[in-house]
């Protein structure tokens, strides 16, 4: 690698604290530790890492906590760490702001996979163009800004929901598989990942359509992908007929 990223490991279980620690300094990162939520947040205001690795289970502050607050200031890459079967966990850690999520047990080697991944995606260059793109009265995107408006209120977006929602964007009217937008959002790493691709389309929809159950602008192409509608269109303002579009992702 060609600088030493800073990792912040958080579990109280201090065994396996010290295994991800030795195995990623043999990776080629510096790595920090804390065993509890408050010290994880001093050390993100204190030591500004570069990703942290934090775990759920935790007693007292546990990593839900530690997520939200983390995510009032910092767009901080965080990848949770999740128990074997608990899918809701999964589910409200992306809702809540984090980048991945990785389940015990799990192999050191899947651990460090995820995090070049993660941090690969944090440091991609911003190729957005720097324009405000008006779709119709209900949406306006401020790329620039990275900002969206959805009927005249701001709607906030994780990165990986606004990277999501340029891809699209940037291909009005053209159908794009869920391979194409997980090479294109997450990376080649996370070509079986289909959950992925539902997830996030769930959630934008939830923040920037006036219903999400008969969505207007994400449309889904039974058994082919998602397309974004084509505002550059004339009747961009009218909801587009797709016979073969579904109402959900």
């Amino acid at each position: 690698m060609s600088q030493r990223h800073r990792i912040l490991v958080v579990d109280d279980e201090p065994h396996l604290v010290d295994a991800v620690r030795l195995y990623l300094d043999m990776e080629g990162f510096s790595v920090l530790s804390a065993t509890t939520g408050r010290e994880a947040l001093r050390l993100v205001r204190e030591k500004l890492p570069d990703l942290m690795v934090l775990d759920i289970m935790m007693p007292e502050m546990d990593g839900f906590e530690v997520l939200r607050e983390v995510r009032k200031t910092s767009t901080l890459p965080i990848i949770v760490l999740t128990a074997r079967g608990e899918e809701d966990d999964k589910v409200r850690g992306l809702r809540m702001g984090a980048d991945d999520y990785v389940t015990k047990p799990f192999s050191q080697r899947e651990l460090v996979t995820r995090i070049h991944a993660v941090l690969r995606r944090a440091e991609m260059p911003t190729a957005v163009p720097k324009t405000t793109i008006a779709i119709d009265d209900g949406l306006q995107i401020d790329f620039d800004r990275a900002e969206v408006i959805a009927r005249g209120k701001k709607v906030s977006l994780t990165p990986t929901e606004f990277r999501l929602l340029y891809h699209l964007v940037s291909s009005p009217g053209r159908v794009l598989t869920n391979e194409t937008i997980l090479a294109k959002v997450w990376g080649s790493e996370y070509r079986e990942e289909e959950h992925y691709v539902r997830l996030y389309i769930s959630y934008l929809r939830q923040k920037i359509e006036p219903n999400p159950a008969q969505p207007r602008y994400i449309l889904t192409e039974k058994g082919l992908g998602y397309r974004f509608v084509d505002f550059r269109r004339s009747d961009r303002r009218e909801t587009p007929s797709a016979p073969t579009t579904e109402t959900t992702a």
